[in-house]
């Protein structure tokens, strides 16, 4: 269940959204009193986001933005997702979850490399992601 006040999930899209316990997972990982939003972008938006933050003029599969000690963003391209899902051996619901974890590590601060992988790995089994 969707708590308001700590979650809003936005899908600026045209496609349907994959069932993921969005709101389960960020409080395991992020904490219960975290605020966060995840934001599903058109490809040509998070391009524009991806280009102006990371000087990288392409889209992108996701975004984590911090914006206080406990809330941030996290920006998902679901036509990225698609495309890039079999190159890591998913379907697009667990390639989604594994990059919804993966952008609430990164703002829990940490960087790409073995810690934030084994941590992913962790996260993955117990959301049962493959």
């Amino acid at each position: 269940m969707l708590r308001p006040d700590t979650i809003s999930i936005i899908n600026q899209t045209k496609g349907k959204l994959p069932r993921l316990p969005f709101a389960n997972i960020k409080d395991k990982i992020l904490g219960k009193k975290y605020e966060l939003s995840i934001v599903f972008l058109e490809d040509k938006e998070i391009k524009k986001i991806n280009k102006k933050y990371r000087g990288k003029n392409k889209p992108t599969n996701v975004l984590s933005f911090s914006l206080t000690e406990n809330s941030g963003e996290i920006l998902l391209a679901p036509d990225v997702i698609k495309k890039e899902a079999p190159k890591f051996g998913m379907n697009i619901k667990n390639f989604t979850g594994f990059l919804i974890i993966h952008g609430m590590l990164h703002l829990l601060g940490f960087d790409h490399g073995s810690t934030m992988e084994a941590k992913e790995e962790k996260w993955k089994k117990y959301f049962h992601i493959k």
